[in-house]
């Protein structure tokens, strides 16, 4: 694992993890490019997105102030935006410890991402055409979110557990659908991302750890990509807040749509290529069924391998 992967993976994990494209399905893509395959590799994968969650602490460092200081002074909105943040990161907590091993030996791969991908892009699409024809746009302030919307943007975030599907997109989505505005919306993600993504990071950096950095280069990889995603993602939150206000989620469901359509293609075309390539080799040679042949004995007189 060299330090300038680790480069790529920190500029592509500052880029994407608050856009709602899915930073992990575009990590898992650029560590197959890469030739990532480890479970050191995975674990960087995960981990380097607390680069993002200290960006999102350093740019939300004054709203996050106050609502401590409320909670301590017992102010009400304090409170309710501290029980919203707690309810929304609750369950996909409970999902991911449940399924977190499952999730990795499954969902971690071209073809699933491309999958999520490909719906996500569908249904951001559809919720902005949806709320293009009301005039009615959504509550504007994080404050607008009240317990109720705080539990069903947390059930939303259980499908961004899917690699591809992207924790910002779920959230966002939800946040609209619960009667959020897009941009009160992806503030609240924002914030919430601080206990999702902070549990999700400490949770497997004890876990695989010690694999990480164990492997030859792993304590480098690790403190280049956390640096580089950091520094990215605080540039990228202020400039997508700013884009939301004006052209809203379509452009990035037509990326999804498009992003995963090649990816699919591309992995359909990678695992037809070996079958192809195995039917060829089963046909018969210049001399028939008499190599054919041959070739069984030769293989028959080998001793068997445990």
């Amino acid at each position: 694992m060299f330090w300038f992967d680790a480069v790529l993976l920190g500029v592509l994990e500052g880029l994407t993890e608050f856009l709602p494209v899915s930073s992990t399905g575009h990590l898992i893509l650029l560590g197959a490019w890469l030739g990532h395959q480890s479970e050191a590799a995975k674990t960087l994968d995960i981990v380097i997105q607390l680069g993002a969650v200290l960006a999102v602490v350093v740019y939300f460092r004054e709203r996050l102030a106050v609502t401590v200081r409320g909670i301590l002074r017992r102010d009400p909105d304090s409170l309710r935006l501290a029980l919203a943040i707690a309810l929304g990161f609750l369950p996909a907590a409970l999902v991911g410890l449940l399924f977190h091993k499952a999730i990795k030996a499954y969902l971690f791969g071209p073809g699933p991402v491309a999958v999520a991908l490909i719906a996500g892009g569908f249904l951001m699409i559809g919720v902005e055409s949806a709320r293009r024809r009301r005039p009615d746009q959504g509550a504007p302030r994080v404050e607008d979110v009240t317990l109720q919307r705080a539990l069903a943007i947390g059930f939303a975030q259980c499908f961004a557990l899917w690699p591809g599907a992207s924790r910002s997109m779920t959230t966002i989505v939800g946040g609209q659908l619960s009667g959020l505005s897009t941009a009160a919306a992806a503030e609240f993600s924002f914030l919430l991302a601080i206990p999702t993504l902070g549990a999700a990071t400490v949770f497997d950096l004890a876990r695989n750890g010690r694999t990480l950095l164990d492997a030859p280069g792993g304590a480098t990889a690790l403190a280049v990509g956390l640096a580089v995603s950091f520094a990215v993602a605080l540039l990228v939150i202020a400039v997508f807040l700013r884009y939301l206000k004006r052209y809203g989620l379509a452009p990035f469901g037509w990326y999804r749509i498009a992003l995963g359509a090649v990816v699919l293609w591309l992995w359909l075309a990678s695992r037809t290529a070996p079958a192809e390539a195995g039917a060829a080799a089963a046909q018969p040679g210049p001399h028939g069924d008499v190599a054919a042949a041959g070739a069984s004995a030769s293989a028959g007189d080998q001793p068997s391998r445990p």
